[in-house]
């Protein structure tokens, strides 16, 4: 199966978690809603990740992260560098 990494944020309660999600290129689970509501994943796993207090603080980098999908409470994809966010 072909596989596509997208930059996605995931925030929780306290932090804002940016990273490399690996997403089937296409069909089944090639979204990033349909990823994360799948009843038995347990963790989100994301490379090359940035993990951001809301509260304010320095960002600390991980090469990986393993995130508690039942703490996620936002996860949008990052638009990258010279493309725009979708509106509306």
């Amino acid at each position: 199966m072909d596989h596509r990494v997208e930059r996605v944020a995931l925030e929780t309660d306290r932090y804002r978690i940016s990273g490399d999600l690996t997403l089937p290129k296409e069909g089944y689970r090639s979204r990033i809603s349909d990823y994360i509501n799948i009843a038995e994943l347990a963790f989100i796993p994301l490379a090359n990740a940035e993990i951001t207090p809301l509260a304010g603080g320095e960002p600390e980098r991980r090469d990986f992260i393993a995130v508690g999908r039942v703490h996620v409470q936002l996860a949008y994809p990052i638009a990258e560098r010279g493309e725009t966010a979708p509106s509306g």
